[in-house]
């Protein structure tokens, strides 16, 4: 078993106890303002719950919206004990200061009515609760929300809405009448201005439409000016399956502020609705907000749920990345998306919700149940749940036709940094773990439709748009560790999924890919990479270097392992020898006795170079060899004291004297881990650009390797280091944010769950293997596949000393599976659940 190091060398931010302690969720109270939960499926959009129960981020319009928010868009609450004055409230805590606004708030936020005293937001990914505090109420009141979740199963987890239940409990001694509201601007045809209000300039014709069906019932929000090949088209739901439904369907039509006052005095009075009973859609320039409400008469402690469905359907998106990178042809500027293959509207999204709905609460909640149920620390579960919020945010989109595509990541309104891009994805592992099918999707991508005949890989991913990725007037170099590194992800696919048809759908141009970089990278022929070397840090790496160097070797293993498995034995042969000569080499070269640096006579001589630096990425490729049962790339004991090296020179304590004329996302007495130091000097007059900073992203992977390598404080200390500045209110929880929000290189954070849980996969052979690096005398965790997923147990008997070993599959097909564990073989009987 690997030993758990002590806190090696003199970085020791964290005790034992702190490193090691699970079972713990962590809670946000009402100051915790960053915080935003987000709710929304695979390639649909989102809205974000905060932490005062406050809706926000309107994202569901087919762009990222932060700071887009809906007036007059929240739920209410009316309660009345019998013999007692109603009570009516905004169904949110107080809202924090500072209160700075040139006009105060405006009517459309509602703050002049009255809130609850507090509130408290818990999120369990896919699961989130809001528990509201106020004395002034006869009940207590918490709202859990969430979107289904169920790996292996893209297409429920790709719906366009969420599951929002208000919970009241009846805290008295007498009966209460309690009504909860959902109130809802139409938003059809609106804009966002950069602040993030609703502008309605352009709206025209909305109507709101109450609909009563068999098992539910609600308001069905849309317009009539954009026909349904319009990008603007779409349309919104918010419907119930409580029988007692009290509604208003439009508020009023007035002047100022006449439609607030009329809302608000119709509701406290009695917590019942009138309905204005207009006839005609809204007129130009103008909208209308809808309310749905749920009355239930509640006995003394008793419970009643109050389940509402927030629905939405905006079909059309640009048929592209962006203005730049989309089709130009006409009649083909618009696609559409992959939820349009199942619904037709907002309101058969809800019917569908409605229908599954226990199904749908229960798998999820079985997943739930699995990932927090492991004996991992809690914030090592915490980092690996928080950033699956990435494959349901605008990062991610999902078109009809079944192409998957992520941004790197997301400005406030739009995507950032197209296509794809494999440098970036390199780091990922949640996608590939949860939903494989979307994965290969986006090596199918890559290797069918952007690997030129030469070889070359497009490391944005355009020419599917009919569009060329340039450097100004020139075609942009290919990537170097986004080439390699993506020949070692189809690896990964095949073994995840035992699928030999993708595998030699894409083998052909793998080969071509990688024959591409010797001709194209190795200029004098010593099978080491030293050309203009194109990665990840947006610059183009000169001479022998770690970064490339290693995820050449990592792209010959898995060229050897696949020519071998294809009957390619001389190819096989070739692979291997090309291989071991590269690894020898490239050692020579760049083994300084501590760590790799890159080889350069001048290392002034090319601007952003690294040279004798200690690059925290020097080892990536090898770590997805760890992850991919690859073996090791260089001599074990370098990659050991190498992966160190990057903990000792580049995890600080405390940024408060870091001094980083690049972008900042680590300061103060914050800790993070580098990209790059120069313990031994030689720092470039101008070192690569983003030297100085900190990304979650290369930290989870670095914290993974050093996990594998043996180094267990070490690498938990980077990870905890992470949690800690993500706190709800220096930053948000479920956003790690790099070139953008919700950026994809965060997913790395998956690797820490194969790396602790000791886990291989190897599904050509439907075999599993676990071998614990922690708690290996009690130990359990999550694990999946391409064929199933579920959970994992050892324990040692202390009275016999004999292992118990349980596999429990709670989601697909492991018939025959073969678990390695406890140095013995298990079998799998049981096949689907």
């Amino acid at each position: 078993m690997v030993k758990i190091t002590e806190g090696l060398g003199e970085n020791k931010p964290f005790s034992h106890n702190e490193l090691f302690e699970s079972g713990y969720i962590r809670q946000y109270g009402k100051d915790a303002t960053a915080t935003a939960f987000l709710l929304g499926g695979i390639g649909t959009g989102n809205v974000s719950l905060g932490s005062r129960g406050e809706f926000r981020d309107w994202e569901i319009f087919n762009h990222p919206g932060k700071g887009a928010t809906l007036p007059n868009t929240y739920f209410s609450i009316w309660a009345q004990a019998e013999g007692k004055e109603p009570v009516a409230r905004i169904l949110e805590s107080k809202i924090n200061p500072p209160h700075t606004h040139a006009h105060g708030y405006s009517p459309g936020t509602a703050a002049g009515l009255p809130r609850l005293e507090n509130s408290k937001l818990v999120g369990k990914y896919p699961f989130v609760r809001v528990v509201f505090e106020d004395n002034s109420l006869p009940v207590d009141v918490e709202l859990e929300a969430f979107t289904p979740f169920i790996p292996l199963n893209p297409m429920d987890s790709g719906i366009p809405g969420a599951y929002l239940t208000y919970k009241v409990k009846n805290t008295s001694n007498v009966p209460v009448e309690v009504t909860i509201a959902g109130s809802i601007i139409n938003p059809i045809g609106a804009t966002f201005d950069q602040k993030g209000n609703l502008q309605t300039q352009k709206c025209s014709q909305n109507w709101n439409q109450f609909i009563e069906e068999e098992d539910f019932s609600g308001l069905f929000l849309r317009s009539y000016k954009f026909p349904e090949v319009h990008r603007e088209f779409g349309n919104i739901a918010l419907t119930t399956t409580n029988k007692k439904t009290t509604y208003k369907r439009s508020w009023l039509r007035g002047p100022w502020f006449d439609h607030l006052h009329e809302f608000w005095d119709d509701f406290s009075k009695n917590g019942l609705f009138t309905d204005l009973e207009y006839t005609s859609p809204s007129k130009d320039g103008s909208t209308d907000t809808g309310t749905l409400g749920v009355r239930e008469s509640i006995l003394p402690g008793e419970i009643k749920e109050f389940s509402f469905f927030l629905t939405w359907y905006f079909p059309n998106r640009l048929n592209g990345w962006s203005d730049a990178f989309s089709v130009k042809e006409k009649g083909r500027e618009t696609v559409e998306n992959y939820y349009t293959n199942h619904f037709d509207s907002a309101w058969s999204v809800a019917e569908y919700m409605v229908k599954n709905r226990k199904r749908l609460i229960q798998q999820s909640r079985t997943f739930e149940d699995a990932l927090f149920s492991s004996s991992l620390p809690s914030y090592v579960i915490d980092a690996i749940a928080s950033n699956i919020t990435v494959l349901r945010s605008t990062t991610c989109f999902w078109l009809k036709d079944g192409r998957f595509l992520g941004y790197e990541g997301c400005h406030d309104d739009w995507g950032c940094c197209d296509g794809n891009c494999t440098h970036v994805w390199n780091y990922a592992q949640t996608l590939a773990f949860l939903f494989p099918t979307l994965e290969q999707n986006m090596r199918e991508t890559e290797f069918l439709e952007e690997v030129d005949q030469d070889g070359k890989m497009n490391f944005r991913a355009v020419q599917m748009f009919d569009c060329e990725w340039t450097f100004g007037e020139n075609p942009a170099e290919a990537a170097a560790d986004g080439q390699m590194g993506a020949i070692m992800r189809v690896y990964r696919e095949w073994k995840l999924s035992g699928d030999d048809t993708f595998l030699k759908k894409l083998w052909p141009a793998m080969k071509n890919a990688l024959k591409y970089a010797l001709l194209q990278w190795d200029t004098d022929e010593d099978l080491v990479l030293d050309g203009k070397q194109h990665n990840t840090y947006d610059i183009e790496f000169y001479g022998p270097n770690p970064l490339t160097g290693v995820f050449f070797l990592g792209a010959l293993r898995v060229a050897e392992e696949v020519a071998s498995y294809f009957g390619e034995s001389d190819n096989a042969s070739m692979y291997r020898e090309v291989f071991e000569k590269s690894s020898k080499r490239l050692d020579e070269l760049l083994w300084n006795g501590e760590y790799y640096i890159q080889l350069l006579d001048d290392v002034n001589q090319h601007k952003y170079q690294h040279g004798t630096g200690c690059l925290s990425d020097q080892l990536l490729g090898q770590q997805l060899a760890h992850l991919f049962d690859l073996g090791y790339l260089l001599p074990e004991d370098h990659v050991k004291k190498a992966v160190y090296s990057i903990y000792k020179h580049n995890f600080k304590t405390d940024f408060s004297n870091h001094a980083n004329p690049q972008r900042t996302y680590v300061l103060n007495d914050e800790k993070g881990l580098l990209l790059c130091s120069w313990p031994n000097g030689g720092r470039p007059t101008f070192p690569f650009v983003y030297s100085d900073e900190v990304w979650t992203g290369i930290e989870y992977q670095v914290a993974t390797h050093l996990i594998y390598e043996g180094f267990i404080t070490e690498g938990l200390s980077i990870v905890k280091a992470i949690r800690e500045r993500h706190d709800g209110i220096r930053r948000n929880p479920w956003n790690e944010v790099e070139c953008g929000h919700h950026y994809a290189r965060s997913m790395a954070s998956w690797g820490l769950l194969i790396a602790l849980s000791g886990f291989t996969f190897d599904m050509t052979k439907n075999e599993l293997s676990f071998k614990p690096r922690i708690n290996e005398e009690d130990f359990s965790t999550f694990w999946s596949t391409g064929k199933a997923w579920g959970t994992f147990q050892q324990k040692k008997n202390t009275d016999t000393g004999e292992w118990e070993v349980s596999i429990d599959v709670l989601y697909g097909d492991a018939t025959g599976l073969t678990v390695h564990a406890c140095d013995k073989n298990w079998e799998v009987v049981s096949a689907a659940r």
